[in-house]
């Protein structure tokens, strides 16, 4: 039951592709996590498209930069290692694919970030790993 934040500047991708971007990165997560995309699952999946003014994003470096950042919040151990390399590299491809821009993905950063044991909640209520194993069936 994953959160998604994606953040780009206005432009890069067009805002009536975010539905699409959306679906495609909370789908491909599901199917990284091992999960269906059914409930409950898919009903506690979420996509939030952040867009940015066009000259935003900086980097030590240069000012005014073209980047994308997909931060990722997931369960405690949603994730194992190829689940991590398998969804960085979807999720930059969707990235690239929806902007036309393949160059864009060396400046396309996924963040994964596993939320704290019980730092997830949902209908006020914090879900740790006891409560996770019982949604899954374990």
């Amino acid at each position: 039951m994953p959160m998604i934040d994606v953040h780009l500047p206005k432009g890069v991708i067009p805002a009536t592709a975010y539905a699409e971007l959306g679906e495609r990165l909370t789908h491909a997560l599901l199917r990284w996590e091992g999960n269906p995309v059914a409930p409950p699952y898919s009903e506690h999946t979420a996509a939030f498209v952040h867009e940015l003014p066009q000259h935003a994003v900086h980097t030590a470096a240069e000012t005014n930069i073209t980047a994308v950042r997909v931060q990722v919040i997931t369960p405690p151990n949603a994730l194992d290692r190829s689940g991590q390399l398998g969804f960085v590299e979807e999720a930059t491809n969707i990235v690239t694919e929806l902007a036309g821009e393949p160059e864009l993905a060396a400046r396309t950063w996924v963040v994964l970030t596993e939320a704290t044991e019980g730092g997830w909640g949902v209908a006020g209520f914090a879900l740790g790993e006891a409560e996770f194993a019982a949604l899954r069936g374990n």
